[in-house]
């Protein structure tokens, strides 16, 4: 759900890092892909990467990407400052280089500019490099997607590095609290007292905290979200994440098949709403760019939580568990 909702905002022109694992299970077999294209052929380019380099990987093809791009831009600066240009053309170069940063309307502009450039008669170098790599001036939206054991655990380190490096590159963990993909394991992302794999008894730590780790930099956008609880909020700290100039991690609550829900996994968006509602899960988002207006960028998104369900969605969990 969360990857379709993300795709379908941005897929025309996204770029997908995909971690192995349950991510790509669901995403990657050809015969059932769910990635698709738009009615003018344009939808996400989605690669798979090792669990343990995945963020790197995604770092890489953001640098690639950008690279080709700011060497466009370079020359179409250069040529709406040359004196064969013509009127629409400079307007066109204009409006592109204006929006550079926003993709929605450097979408639009670049279609524009592309056919501007393209009725330009002009035999020149520059004019040619930017036509043959058009698909390169639209602002992309790079994104790294994976689960908790390779954001919180094996991958780690590369989602911390790439985080660090202050470049507009959007993250989404999908936080199933375990090891899916190899039978539910404990992950650092498992809570205290949680019971699965490697930790029968309830696991003995408490959950690592890696929305606080990406908000101490002050510069990264990080949200926490849960769908079935709070759908508004799901999509408002998605469309930020992307539009922020600068690194995002969206921390997304997933429901898991080795959670054991009861009902199957077509009651996850209840069961998310539920772990909202008794306080087990919070919705909020860190946005920097309110630090710079003088506001806290710490926004709570949730309701105080009502602790006696809690109690009970335990005594729920125990149910489905025990025999």
């Amino acid at each position: 759900s969360y990857a379709r909702l993300v795709t379908q905002l941005f897929g025309d022109r996204m770029y997908i890092s995909n971690a192995t694992g349950c991510s790509s299970i669901w995403g990657g077999p050809a015969g059932t892909s769910p990635y698709t294209v738009d009615k003018n052929g344009h939808g996400p380019a989605w690669a798979n990467s090792l669990f343990e380099d995945n963020a790197e990987h995604g770092y890489g093809m953001y640098l690639g990407q950008e690279a080709i791009r700011n060497r466009l831009v370079e020359e179409v600066a250069a040529i709406k400052d040359s004196d064969k240009a013509s009127e629409d053309v400079k307007a066109a170069c204009d409006e592109y280089l204006a929006t550079l940063e926003d993709g929605e309307k450097n979408s639009a502009a670049t279609k524009k500019l592309v056919d501007a450039l393209t009725a330009f008669d002009c035999d020149c170098e520059m004019r040619k490099d930017i036509l043959e790599h058009k698909e390169y001036l639209s602002k992309k939206s790079v994104w790294v997607f994976g689960g908790d054991g390779w954001a919180y655990d094996i991958g780690f380190g590369g989602v911390d590095h790439v985080l660090a490096q202050n470049k507009d590159i959007n993250i989404l963990v999908f936080d199933t609290e375990v090891y899916s993909n190899t039978g539910g394991q404990a992950s650092k992302a498992s809570n205290i007292g949680q019971v699965a794999q490697f930790a029968a008894a309830g696991k003995e730590t408490k959950k690592k905290s890696l929305s606080e780790i990406a908000m101490s930099y002050g510069y990264v956008y990080v949200a926490q979200v849960a769908m079935g609880a709070n759908m508004n909020q799901t999509l408002q700290a998605i469309r930020e994440a992307e539009a922020y100039n600068g690194p995002s991690i969206i921390i997304a609550y997933a429901p898991c098949i080795n959670h054991g829900i009861k009902g199957g996994m077509t009651r996850t968006q209840t069961v998310g709403k539920e772990a909202v509602a008794c306080g087990y899960w919070h919705l909020w988002h860190y946005n920097p760019l309110l630090e710079e207006q003088g506001k806290n960028p710490f926004v709570l998104d949730s309701k105080e939580p009502d602790w006696s369900k809690f109690l009970v969605s335990n005594v729920m969990l125990w149910e489905q568990v025990l025999p």
